[in-house]
């Protein structure tokens, strides 16, 4: 009963902050700071009722492990479906603030030293969806969980493990290369890259573009340019950081008017 319970509270923060990122974008009033509070806490969250990751409890439906995802199977599979919905309609707010796994590797990359920077976003998407198909097929008839061998809940659980420094050492390259385990091998990112691409509100440009390509150097998954879909755009921020010129990216929904809505 207190594993359900745990559960369910983590899925309602992820479903109230939803919400609650999206309004504060479309008003104009997110900010940075903002921005690593609910960093911290869905971190905080990972540590204490390792909840609301998503990509684990996906991993549990495909096992057909009810007590895994916490409750009945149907409810999860249901939760599921929430999640890539508001990913569609939204963005992925859910894998930018709200999975303990992404926040804590997004908190990772804003440590002040070099990064790298993968030039394409191709290939990483393309590693991605290989790992989710042998993450399908191990899992559903083979009933085993690929995610266990990246050390995730023994991490959050703080148990010393060879997996637990394994997420540890993904933890060490997210100095440096932007959510390695988010680009490369979640297979919840992969699914909710999918309907993100066609996501109604999401960072757009305005005719007050000058088109300088501070956002598209800033992007640190290569979804700035005018006609990227944003698949992998993870609302970081970082492109309306540099953009020098007021109201030239706006988060807005398609086809509305420029200049009356946005974060910056």
């Amino acid at each position: 009963m207190v594993f359900e319970q745990a559960r369910a509270i983590g899925f309602i923060y992820a479903l109230v902050m939803f919400f609650i990122l999206a309004y504060l974008w479309y008003t104009k009033r997110w900010t940075r700071r903002i921005g690593w509070i609910i960093l911290l806490i869905t971190v905080a969250l990972g540590f204490l009722i390792f909840s609301p990751i998503i990509p684990w409890q996906f991993q549990s439906l495909v096992l057909r492990d009810a007590r895994g995802v916490g409750g009945p199977l149907a409810i999860a599979a249901a939760g599921l479906i929430v999640m890539l919905t508001l990913s569609f309609v939204f963005g992925r707010f859910y894998c930018g603030y709200l999975c303990p796994v992404g926040a804590v590797q997004e908190l990772a990359s804003l440590a002040p030293v070099s990064k790298v920077k993968v030039g394409s976003k191709v290939w990483p998407g393309a590693i991605r969806w290989i790992f989710f198909i042998l993450f399908i097929i191990t899992g559903y008839f083979f009933t085993y969980g690929l995610l266990r061998l990246f050390g995730i809940r023994d991490f959050f659980l703080l148990l010393l493990s060879a997996g637990f420094f394994i997420f540890l050492a993904i933890i060490a390259i997210s100095l440096f290369l932007y959510r390695p385990f988010c680009r490369f091998i979640c297979p919840f990112g992969a699914l909710a890259s999918v309907p993100a691409m066609g996501s109604r509100f999401k960072i757009r440009r305005t005719n007050a573009c000058i088109s300088c390509g501070k956002c598209e150097r800033a992007c640190p998954t290569n979804e700035a340019k005018r006609d990227d879909r944003k698949g992998e755009c993870y609302l970081c921020h970082r492109c309306l950081d540099v953009c020098p010129v007021e109201g030239a990216l706006e988060y807005r929904r398609s086809g509305a008017e420029p200049g009356k809505h946005g974060a910056k």
